[in-house]
């Protein structure tokens, strides 16, 4: 399983097989599972469905590794797009934005860290218009610097911006502490990215290990963790330290993807926790599914099949 695992995350990256892929329509069928749509109406659609159910949302248009300045635009546009979409619909307290910086100019080269930077603060001034936030997602471990060194900058202007971090990272904990002070919003995820062993746990047990002392970290601190995982004993385990640290409920959140233990999703929020779902959307979905199907292969078998059916 874990050099399938290896293998989903290489093809991520691959063009080749995401040509043929992305021409073959069945696949929409396992697509449709964790994307709802290409395009800003069917996120919001697909948000107001989650919020009449009790749930938050933070939406992500998909996109990365942009390397022309007119499609980082297009990117900023999508999302202000977006962002007025869901003030009009009064769902902006339900919902917020998760952002790649990469998807915004990060990787452009020589002018990536300040049109990155000025896209995202872009994107935040609209979020505050209608009353939400924005996260900068954080991708592979060669951005992590940068991103967070983004955060500070869009901060010092919009303190609500909520950072990520992923616990296969040896640095995450120490991340964390950095990050657990007042007014601070952490999302703490295992990681989705093929990572060398020099900078990242390989083995799922050490990530597991290091996902909880990380969110002991950010349980104690005076933050605002956002605990992302689908892992029972994780969410059991974020449940107790909670109470161990005087939280209640509205003091922290879980997150959840889109078509993943949505059953869970809702019995945490009827129980009173508050839970968001991450929800991406656009035509550059491929890079998502892969990782998906990365973190649970036994979905491989069938996606192969909707492909083999089209034959």
């Amino acid at each position: 399983m874990p050099v399938l695992r290896q293998l989903l995350l290489l093809l991520s990256r691959s063009h080749r097989v995401k040509d043929v892929v992305t021409r073959m329509p069945v696949s929409s069928g396992l697509v449709t599972r964790y994307v709802p749509g290409e395009h800003t109406e069917q996120a919001v659609a697909a948000t107001q469905v989650l919020a009449d159910d009790g749930l938050f949302v933070t939406l992500d248009f998909l996109g990365e590794d942009t390397l022309d300045e007119a499609q980082a635009e297009a990117t900023v546009a999508a999302y202000l797009d977006l962002l007025q979409a869901l003030g009009s619909a009064g769902l902006a307290r339900h919902a917020e934005v998760s952002v790649k910086l990469s998807a915004i100019g990060q990787a452009l080269p020589e002018v990536g860290a300040k049109l990155s930077t000025e896209n995202g603060r872009r994107i935040c001034r609209a979020a505050q218009m209608v009353g939400t936030t924005v996260t900068l997602d954080m991708e592979d471990h060669t951005t992590t610097d940068a991103t967070l060194a983004t955060l500070r900058e869009l901060r010092k202007d919009f303190p609500d911006t909520g950072a990520v971090l992923q616990a296969y990272l040896h640095r995450t904990e120490s991340d964390c502490r950095v990050l657990a002070h007042e007014g601070s919003r952490v999302r703490l995820c295992k990681g989705a990215y093929k990572e060398p062993e020099e900078v990242a746990f390989q083995e799922r047990h050490e990530v597991d290990k290091s996902y909880v002392r990380c969110l002991k970290v950010l349980m104690a601190g005076s933050g605002y963790p956002m605990v992302a995982t689908h892992d029972p004993r994780l969410v059991k385990i974020a449940s107790a330290l909670a109470t161990r640290n005087g939280r209640t409920p509205g003091s922290y959140e879980f997150q959840m993807l889109y078509g993943i233990r949505a059953e869970e999703q809702k019995r945490l929020a009827d129980a009173g926790e508050k839970v968001r779902v991450y929800l991406p959307y656009g035509d550059e979905w491929y890079g998502y599914l892969m990782r998906r199907l990365a973190e649970r292969p036994q979905n491989l078998s069938f996606f192969l099949r909707s492909l083999v059916s089209q034959k």
